[in-house]
């Protein structure tokens, strides 16, 4: 029977993100993706105009009639949560749909270099600590493990050496882990390597037992959805029961090979990558393959 992840994020018609970034990562990957959408929006916020169209108070009317189908999920994926009201319902569907067998992935969005996103409040940084605290893995960026680990991000920014950057990481990882989040995957971690002066961009995941690091050339642009990209990957691996670190290369190798195609091609930041024509890396088969 195929695999099932509920993905809780929003819908933007424009951005290459949240659920259009999810449904098709995971699909390929040999597992069904099923959206309940907490927003509907014209386009990503990254825009400088937008419609959106929130669902908050809609999401439980979606969630109680799966409750009839007595549906089971193996995995729930939560992304961009935009207020303690949304997060609430998130928490009241993990009550319902979150069994012994089912993984749940958090992808705190919360800020980026340092700052934290406008609408992101005291209360809600709060809120988005007790749903990471039930979470089997989360895929945060150093700005949002500092906000969830309560670090002053000054201390981040002033290192450059990967091994420090890495340590630091891997430490405030695992006081994050005394909590209860089970698996921790801090991503975009950039640095300069010692050796070549190449700027480089890593992932680093930290479990129990030990931490693995993995690092690509940094090509000198960002974009919208990459984050989803990279979460989606995790969430597909772990439902078919492929290994963290396995996964995490995986994630970065199709994401290096599409911000590559993008900056060549000058695609607008806001439009997200070109990962299209990347996602036969994902499926089954054709990852056996290319690790040969």
């Amino acid at each position: 029977m195929t695999k099932k992840i509920a993905v809780i994020n929003d819908l933007s018609g424009f951005g290459k993100c949240s659920l259009t970034a999810a449904i098709s990562v995971i699909a390929v990957m040999g597992v069904q993706p099923c959206p309940l959408p907490t927003a509907v929006l014209s386009a990503q916020t990254g825009y400088p105009s937008y419609y959106c169209d929130d669902y908050t108070d809609r999401m439980e009317l979606i969630y109680r009639e799966w409750e009839k189908m007595q549906v089971h999920f193996d995995g729930i994926y939560t992304g961009f949560l935009s207020g303690e009201h949304q997060i609430e319902k998130v928490l009241e569907f993990l009550d319902i749909f979150l069994k012994k067998d089912t993984f749940l992935l958090v992808d705190p969005v919360m800020g980026d270099n340092g700052v934290r996103y406008p609408f992101f409040t005291t209360e809600i940084v709060s809120a988005m600590k007790e749903l990471t605290s039930r979470a089997d893995i989360i895929t945060p960026n150093l700005t949002e493990l500092c906000l969830l680990t309560g670090t002053d991000y000054r201390m981040i920014k002033e290192m450059t050496e990967e091994r420090h950057l890495v340590t630091v990481a891997e430490q405030m990882a695992r006081n994050l882990m005394t909590g209860g989040t089970r698996e921790v995957i801090v991503t975009g971690i950039r640095f300069r390597d010692e050796k070549n002066g190449q700027e480089m961009m890593g992932n680093l995941a930290v479990i129990k037992e030990e931490a693995s690091f993995s690092a690509f050339p940094f090509i000198g642009e960002s974009f919208s959805g990459t984050g989803d990209l990279f979460a989606s990957v995790i969430a597909g691996g772990r439902a078919r029961g492929d290994a963290l670190s396995e996964s995490m290369e995986l994630a970065g190798n199709m994401i290096e090979r599409s911000i590559g195609d993008s900056v060549r091609a000058g695609v607008p930041r806001n439009d997200g990558v070109d990962y299209e024509k990347y996602l036969w890396m994902l499926g089954e088969k054709n990852r056996e393959d290319e690790s040969r």
